[in-house]
């Protein structure tokens, strides 16, 4: 058991323990990146209750298909203590595990199931029979399919008519919200500025399993010279764990549309450009591929006067530890591999991209502060206007559109310095390029990290200006 506190996702627990009212089995299925605290959840969930979990082998060069049921087997000798067990067919695997769990209130888990399930075609098709034959018999059963590849669970089993109908819950799992990463520094959380998290919150984001590592006695470029530029560091061997064992044999060009995406947002058609790759086919896959699984992120734009949502759209690279690696570790593995890095190298010139991943992600807390309720949210995102012969390009860090008629034109602005009136004349120039329909009001909102002078104060230009520090408030 780990000795880490369980913060955020209440909600979750709270639906999955809803399940223990059923009067009959529960096919559950959760998913989300890797150290998103998929298993942590189950974890929780599981006290109490007697549970069976089984894990995948990583798909490594030389893994098979028989590898992963033998493996299978071996698991299921540590937990239940039978032997004898041929690993040769998954039907008679999970015919033997069903012998055992055939009475009583017990859980089983199948963790990364994409692991076990891609080696061998057969493995859904005996999975889904033994839930139809024997699983599902005990009403006191709950089997949880949990997996990092979201993608291929929503094809192979969310969309796979042999799971139609069988599944009672289904879980995507995102980054904690800023004021549940806040409890991670605990009892120290009221002594560390909010500028001093925002720098670790800048590479960790909302990953649970990130912020577990970090020392809360220790300032952000001491924890980053341990974890991110020491031999051995998590997050110096983070990213190759997560593209070999998500995308194995294609991970080389997953990697190429990540690092088009570390500067900014791009078009699909940027992309294909960058990649000399045609626009639909492979590389839509691919795009789909890192969308579901939750490092990159579709932000289509949309008519503002008919609320209708564009075809227009840009990816954006949604994770921070990516490109906080592509970025300052990547080029340093060799100097890093040698030790020969003392000091870790400031990160500052990314700052304002992961500044606006933060925000993005937590757009509630926006809305609270705004004093918006979510249901008077016509539409929200990163906005952008392309140049016609009638009206200039424009582009919004964060617009909201209300159904009052407002929009407010959010500038997420980083900043080492104080920011002072130049803030204001660039948000007046984005406000002219709007097309605006008639009878809208605009609403400016300034969201920064490092304050605002007394002139941006005064100058009663922004509805709200909101500091970083009130986005890690509950």
């Amino acid at each position: 058991m780990s000795e880490t506190p369980f913060y955020g996702r209440q909600e979750e627990l709270n639906r999955l323990k809803a399940l223990l009212n059923k009067k009959t089995s529960s096919l559950i299925v959760i998913k989300g990146r890797r150290r998103i605290g998929k298993s942590r959840l189950i974890l929780e969930f599981s006290k109490g209750i007697k549970s069976l979990i089984f894990t995948g082998l990583p798909p490594e060069k030389e893994t098979t298909a028989d590898m992963q049921r033998e493996y299978f087997v071996q698991q299921m000798q540590r937990l239940l203590g039978i032997r004898g067990i041929k690993h040769d067919d998954w039907g008679d695997i999970f015919w033997n595990l069903s012998k055992e769990t055939q009475k009583g209130r017990i859980l089983i888990v199948l963790d990364e199931i994409n692991w076990m399930g891609s080696f061998d075609p057969t493995f859904l098709g005996k999975l889904k029979s033994a839930w139809d034959l024997y699983f599902k018999n005990n009403p006191q059963l709950i089997l949880i399919l949990s997996g990092s590849m979201s993608s291929w669970i929503d094809e192979n089993i969310l969309n796979s008519t042999g799971f139609l109908g069988r599944t009672s819950l289904e879980l995507t799992l995102d980054e904690l919200p800023l004021p549940v990463c806040n409890l991670f520094w605990r009892k120290r959380a009221k002594y560390v500025s909010a500028y001093e998290k925002f720098k670790i919150l800048s590479v960790t984001g909302g990953v649970p399993r990130y912020l577990e590592e970090i020392d809360t006695s220790l300032s952000a470029e001491q924890n980053f010279q341990s974890l991110a530029f020491s031999k051995g560091g998590l997050l110096v061997e983070e990213f190759d764990r997560i593209f070999s064992d998500l995308f194995s044999k294609r991970s080389q060009r997953y990697k190429q549309i990540v690092e088009r995406l570390v500067d900014g947002s791009a078009t699909l058609e940027q992309i294909a450009d960058a990649l000399a790759l045609e626009k639909g086919g492979t590389l839509s896959d691919y795009l789909e591929d890192l969308v579901e699984t939750g490092y990159v992120v579709r932000d289509h734009t949309w008519n503002v006067k008919r609320a209708i949502e564009s075809n227009l759209c840009k990816f954006r690279l949604k994770d921070n530890y990516l490109r906080f690696y592509l970025k300052y570790i990547e080029p340093n593995r060799t100097q890093i591999e040698k030790k020969r890095i003392k000091t870790p190298p400031s990160w500052a010139t990314i700052m304002g991209l992961q500044f606006e991943n933060l925000v993005l992600n937590n757009f509630h807390r926006i809305y609270g502060l705004l004093g918006i309720d979510p249901g008077e949210v016509v539409y929200d995102n990163p906005y952008f206007q392309r140049a016609t012969k009638g009206h200039p390009g424009c582009q919004i860090d964060y617009l909201i559109q209300t159904k009052f008629n407002t929009l407010y034109v959010c500038e997420v602005k980083f900043s080492k310095e104080l920011l002072g009136a130049s803030v204001i004349e660039e948000m007046k120039i984005k406000i002219k390029r709007l097309t605006k329909p008639k009878g809208f009001s605009i609403r400016p909102v300034l969201i920064h990290v490092n304050g605002v002078t007394d002139a941006c104060l005064e100058s009663d230009f922004f509805a709200r200006i909101i500091d970083f520090g009130q986005l890690l408030e509950e």
